[in-house]
């Protein structure tokens, strides 16, 4: 297995040496990918295949997949805003990892994620699976 660094620092860690000597860092992450996921509606041939909560349900070829559908939306239309809501009323700092279909689709959230001056990390265009079938693809839409 070459080309891994299992090894690291061994027994001599570094020091990350956080503010106010802080022993624990903690990240807090918000992905915003919906609408971006394999859907007919984008021109794929079938519904999204396994980034929902329905473990085992296969993507339905050809037709949408309205109840994965149903999960992604509400995180657009609804959870998004509870959580920008609970982060600024305890002034915290958040990174979102969003594609940027979604960010497109929903430009009043994009807003509100520039205004509250939330850290925005490029999470490519679509939210597909990466494996190498739509790499092409997106290698296409980066250039």
């Amino acid at each position: 297995m070459a080309g891994r660094d299992l090894v690291g620092y061994g027994g001599h860690p570094l020091h990350p040496r956080w503010p106010g000597e802080a022993r624990v860092a903690v990240q807090l992450v918000l992905n915003i990918e919906e609408g971006a996921e394999s859907n007919i509606l984008n021109g794929d041939a079938q519904s999204e295949a396994y980034l929902h909560e329905l473990p085992g349900r296969p993507p339905r070829a050809g037709e949408r997949g309205l109840s994965v559908e149903g999960m992604y939306e509400y995180g657009l239309r609804t959870s998004v805003w509870r959580i920008l809501e609970l982060f600024q009323a305890r002034d915290l700092p958040l990174t979102i990892f969003a594609v940027g279909l979604a960010l497109e689709l929903n430009p009043e959230i994009a807003r509100a994620l520039r205004v509250g001056g939330h850290e925005v990390a490029g999470h490519g265009y679509r939210w597909l699976d990466g494996s190498g079938k739509y790499l092409n693809g997106q290698r296409r839409g980066v250039h």
